[in-house]
């Protein structure tokens, strides 16, 4: 053996470990940000059927029939008569 084979089997043994412990780092951030990845989509898809249902919400409350019936029932609103109507010209 010459003087800087030992030396060097030591370089190349450090390097093969570093590299194998860099791997395993490496898939092991890999599942984490996967798993991260799968948490905001479920996420995401349940912020989605909320919006959804808040949309269907939104729809149903804002029909014209309910608004009439709200406004006759809470402010007492009603049809003016043609004596209540009054009609402004420039």
């Amino acid at each position: 053996m010459r003087y800087g084979q030992p030396l060097l089997i030591l370089f190349l043994l450090l390097a093969v470990l570093a590299s194998g412990i860099g791997v395993v780092y490496a898939k092991y951030a890999s599942r984490k940000h996967f798993v991260t990845l799968q948490q905001l989509l479920a996420e995401r898809d349940a912020a989605n059927v909320e919006w959804g249902r808040l949309q269907l919400e939104e729809s149903t409350l804002g029909t014209h029939g309910r608004v009439e019936q709200l406004a006759r029932e809470k402010l007492d609103m009603h049809t003016p008569v043609a004596h209540e109507i009054v009609i402004i010209t420039p």
